[in-house]
């Protein structure tokens, strides 16, 4: 298949577009580089620099014609949500439409799309699966949650199929070590661990010590970015086969907390890792685990590297050799 990875020149782009590539399919990278890098462009991938704002330029590329686009273009700060909304609406949600519009011009009717678990907000059970509520606690969820709207929308009267992959925690590096692009101003958990372990960063600071997990830190649900990366060419290729959409939630089926991510870290990387124990953030939730059953059911899937080891060892080849500057 002949692939537009929208996208696809960022953290979890970059390893779509490796395990498309490993599959033999042919991929296109449209990636406007505002968070992804030329460090994420590979052999035998073209690039086209262009923004999802742009109708005009999303429309040419797409008239090339492919057989599935997979978009990964979001802004997914949660926090920057709350208070930038406008910019949240503008890339997320109308720039989907525009990227919707743009493929049913050129008669694409396949579309990957990464959601998030940020849709579900406070879970009123454990593990979540895909019958839970929707109640978004933050900007960012409710514009993944409209997307998904969107899509079930044009699927009904356009006959856009799409796969909405509800992500928990992405995390790691290809286990094959290919993909070294370190993301930009990383917010989630295991890349600042890897950025104190690295000197980076002074300390790691641990919003909440008081909750009712093991340890007393949040627990979360982490799934390596080569078992995403394998869920998406999965997904696009049911799709093709089938002819349905689908939703599914992709994570380890296990919670880690965030001292067993600081103390694995400070194993396999041999530094001292220090932090900073602050308040508990509003709306984080004591606990967050799936249940990626339906994945299992629909896509065959499963993580595999999920293991808190395989997480932060391939993630620290990366950040030790981008710390000694190793190309």
């Amino acid at each position: 298949m002949k692939v537009l990875v929208i996208g696809g020149a960022g953290y979890i782009g970059s390893h779509v577009s490796l395990e498309l590539m490993d599959a033999g399919h042919d991929v296109v990278i449209y990636d406007n580089l505002s968070s992804g890098s030329m460090v994420n462009i590979f052999k035998g991938e073209r690039l086209v620099e262009g923004d999802i704002l742009d109708t005009a330029k999303l429309e040419r590329t797409l008239a090339e014609g492919y057989d599935g686009i997979i978009h990964l273009a979001a802004f997914k700060a949660a926090g920057e949500s709350m208070t930038a909304p406008e910019k949240y609406a503008r890339n997320n949600i109308s720039g989907t439409i525009n990227i919707l519009n743009a493929l049913c011009a050129s008669g694409t009717r396949r579309i990957v799309f990464s959601s998030s678990a940020a849709v579900y907000g406070e879970p009123e059970y454990l593990p979540v699966d895909e019958r839970h509520p929707t109640n978004p606690e933050n900007f960012y969820g409710f514009t993944k949650l409209e997307i998904e709207r969107i899509l079930h929308w044009y699927d009904k009267l356009k006959g856009v199929r799409y796969a909405a992959l509800r992500y928990f925690n992405a995390a790691g590096y290809d286990v094959q070590g290919r993909a070294r692009g370190l993301e930009r101003n990383p917010a989630n958990l295991l890349p600042v661990v890897m950025e104190v372990a690295a000197g980076m960063r002074d300390e790691l600071h641990v919003f909440g010590t008081d909750y009712d997990t093991p340890d007393g830190t949040g627990v979360r649900d982490y799934v390596h970015v080569n078992d995403l990366a394998r869920a998406h060419v999965a997904a696009l290729e049911r799709m093709v086969r089938t002819d349905e959409s689908l939703l599914v939630n992709l994570g380890s089926d296990a919670g880690l907390s965030v001292l067993d991510i600081v103390e694995a870290a400070r194993r396999i990387t041999g530094t001292p890792i220090p932090l900073r124990t602050e308040a508990r953030r509003a709306g984080d939730p004591a606990r967050l685990v799936a249940s990626s059953a339906r994945a299992a059911e629909l896509l065959g899937w499963k993580a595999r590297y999920s293991d808190v080891d395989t997480l932060v060892r391939s993630s620290w080849d990366v950040y030790r050799a981008a710390s000694k500057g190793v190309k």
